[in-house]
């Protein structure tokens, strides 16, 4: 059944005059980085209040040993996948112009994606709450928390989006340019609940790009805007749309 679907998916893409991808935590998965919703999910055992700016303002001490728990100390080892790769490749074919990712692991540019707008931060950036200097996460020993500023001495914090933070103004507005730009949007691995995201596909819908979408299972999208739903695992999707496209 999908075989005839992954063939027209290609051709879709083939065609493109301005492809766009728009990838979320199914991406990842396999690269073994759990979700945050759903089965499996880390809200399901973790308490998402370490991840709440107010709480992280209060008590930065508690806040960073979940933070270093549940990201650094394993988000560092994890490796693209092929579907991070495929995407990549399609770059550089120039098949696809830009990823939009909800992700904050990374993983797209490692593979070598190089126009990648992070909707939520990334965590491999920190930056100080008080006088906003930037630093690649190495410049920080998390043996001793909190990681402070080597300008101000203040607190430094990931560069990812807390619970009632703001979406960086630079990638929202890039990501809903590229959404409105789009004559094909590839959904992967998202059910994009969180606002302003789950505009994303919407916006490029009523711009008349056509939609193909990438999902262990329907998604609030799959009956609203796909075009082309691909009920698989990405890793097994995006190799054989890579094929299709001889990468």
């Amino acid at each position: 059944m999908n075989s005839g679907k992954l063939k027209q998916a290609a051709e879709l893409i083939r065609k493109a005059k301005y492809a766009v991808a728009f990838t979320g935590a199914g991406i990842s998965v396999e690269s073994g980085i759990p979700p945050f919703r759903g089965e499996n999910g880390l809200w399901n055992t973790t308490d998402p209040i370490f991840l709440e700016i107010e709480f992280f303002n209060k008590k930065p001490f508690q806040s960073w040993q979940k933070i270093k728990e549940i990201f650094y100390d394993k988000l560092g080892d994890a490796e693209p996948n092929i579907a991070h790769d495929i995407l990549a490749k399609m770059e550089k074919r120039s098949f696809l112009e830009t990823v939009i990712t909800q992700n904050i692991d990374h993983l797209h540019q490692k593979a070598g994606s190089r126009h990648v707008y992070e909707l939520h931060g990334t965590y491999t950036q920190l930056v100080c709450v008080n006088c906003s200097s930037e630093y690649d996460k190495s410049f920080a020993d998390l043996n001793y928390l909190p990681p402070t500023c080597f300008v101000c001495k203040g607190i430094l914090k990931p560069d990812i989006i807390f619970f009632n933070e703001p979406i960086p103004e630079f990638a929202k507005k890039r990501s809903f340019q590229e959404a409105n730009k789009a004559d094909v949007l590839i959904i992967i691995g998202t059910n994009a609940e969180v606002l302003p995201a789950a505009k994303i596909p919407q916006v490029a819908k009523e711009n008349g790009a056509k939609i193909i979408e990438i999902n262990i299972k329907p998604s609030h999208f799959t009956n609203t805007v796909t075009d082309i739903f691909l009920e698989m695992k990405a890793t097994e999707a995006m190799k054989e749309i890579g094929e299709l496209l001889y990468l």
